[in-house]
């Protein structure tokens, strides 16, 4: 989980140079660059440099809406929805849904209980929807068992849980000795060892380092502690490392170069598709919708009509995929053979809607058509009325597509 706010506490006293996890050389000097992180040091030394980061940890802890304040027993429902929302998401943007959602759904039995559609609804905006899919899925599945296992094999087994939200879950909401290496996490160790070795290559090692580096005592809230400091100390740009209690110890502080890790292979550019959306307005006021198939991108998500989005569309066929309506009553059989209606009159508005999805961008024209109040909606469609459509479990390009049709 990425959190780029930058929080200035006073620098924590390091007792950790010459023998933390990074190994500095003696006095300072720059460290040699190395393919492969040193050897982690005595079993003393660690224990000292996890105690180090807890000290710091019980100073600088960020106060999270999801996070059991000291003294407080963890709830695994609440830990683990918010590890869920927090993928590929920044707190900053989850907080609201994760407040949203727990007012809705207050315990994993509540989630259990409700329509997936409820779910997506409250989902909308925030991406990844196979997430809210599988949140679902989960809670249903812990429901049905009685409780959160608190071990991460047993977490595995449930859907929607991968390697690291079992760790999480295990390490915050229990205190298993466990190890959650997320964005903060990876970044943290990469700079400790001086990894450089480039991402994606270099996860196996660093997940490695940082299961080795979590001390039998206070697990989960050393997990939490790394996190913060990725988040609020250890940032991609601009570190302050001398607010850092590894400062003394960490390879890529003593070389100088610590912004410069993790090492990352450049991600190749997405192909830009294209396409158009279909927003068929009523006379008083519904929009027209239709629910994308449960699996794949935008799964189970509400939409207005679209053409397939391709590398190679050509506009000039867009109305082929336009929707298809029962011609008006009293039409004769040559209107009623045609495939649109005839009252159906679709104008393109100018501009285009842009959208950048994970793997590609994506560019829309929008075409409009005005129907009668009698208008039925074609099958596998319905109409959404305009004072709905706030609440509807639309994703964020869909509501850029009614924006820019309904302004």
């Amino acid at each position: 989980m990425e959190d780029h706010g930058i929080r200035h506490g006073a620098a924590a006293p390091s007792p950790l140079v010459d023998e933390g996890w990074g190994g500095g050389s003696e006095g300072g000097g720059t460290r040699a660059p190395h393919t492969s992180p040193p050897a982690p040091s005595p079993q003393g030394a660690g224990e000292k440099s996890a105690a180090a980061l807890l000290s710091w940890f019980d100073r600088h802890r960020r106060a999270l809406a999801w996070r059991a304040a000291p003294g407080e027993v963890a709830d695994p429902y609440r830990v683990w929805l918010s590890e869920i929302m927090l993928q590929q998401t920044t707190v900053t943007a989850v907080t609201p849904y994760y407040r949203r959602f727990l007012a809705r759904f207050p315990s994993v039995t509540e989630l259990a209980k409700a329509d997936i559609e409820d779910v997506l609804k409250l989902w909308a905006g925030l991406g990844y929807y196979a997430r809210a899919r599988n949140l679902h899925a989960c809670a249903k599945a812990v429901a049905a068992r009685g409780a959160f296992p608190d071990r991460e094999e047993e977490l595995l087994e449930l859907p929607g849980i991968g390697p690291y939200t079992a760790a999480a879950v295990a390490a915050i909401a229990f205190d298993r000795k466990a190890s959650p290496v997320d964005g903060n996490v990876e970044r943290v160790v990469a700079r400790l060892f001086a990894i450089e070795q480039e991402l994606p290559d270099a996860k196996p090692m660093i997940r490695k380092l940082a299961a080795q580096m979590v001390p039998a005592r206070r697990p989960g809230d050393f997990a939490q502690a790394m996190m913060d400091l990725g988040a609020t100390v250890c940032t991609p740009k601009a570190p302050t490392c001398g607010q850092c209690p590894f400062a003394g110890s960490c390879a890529a502080c003593l070389r100088g170069d610590a912004e410069t890790f993790p090492r990352k292979k450049k991600k190749p550019e997405g192909r830009l598709r294209r396409g158009a959306a279909f927003v068929a307005i009523r006379a008083d006021g519904h929009v027209l919708v239709r629910r994308r198939a449960a699996t794949g991108l935008l799964g189970g998500m509400t939409e207005v009509p679209t053409t397939t989005w391709i590398a190679d569309f050509d506009v000039a066929r867009a109305l082929a995929d336009a929707p298809q309506f029962a011609p008006a009553r009293g039409a004769s059989k040559r209107e009623t053979s045609r495939k649109v209606s005839p009252e159906v009159s679709w104008q393109r508005i100018p501009g285009v809607v842009t959208h950048v999805f994970t793997h590609f961008p994506l560019e829309l024209i929008v075409l409009r058509a005005h129907l009668p109040k009698s208008a039925a909606a074609p099958d596998g469609m319905r109409w959404l009325a305009r004072q709905d459509i706030a609440e509807a479990a639309l994703p964020s390009v869909m509501r850029k597509v009614l924006a820019h049709a309904l302004r």
